[in-house]
């Protein structure tokens, strides 16, 4: 069974945003699951830490 998604609302600066932009299109993925992979790859980092 597929996770439960929410929606939220952030505010992101505009230079940060046009580079995820940049690398979801890189990446061949939406802008809303490369910031979902980005996020979870730093949770994971953090708690090898």
């Amino acid at each position: 069974m597929k996770p439960l998604k929410e929606k939220i609302s952030v505010t992101i600066d505009a230079d940060l945003l046009q580079e995820l932009k940049k690398q979801a299109e890189k990446d061949d993925r939406s802008l809303s699951q490369y910031i979902n992979l980005v996020l979870r790859k730093h949770i994971e980092k953090e708690k090898e830490d």
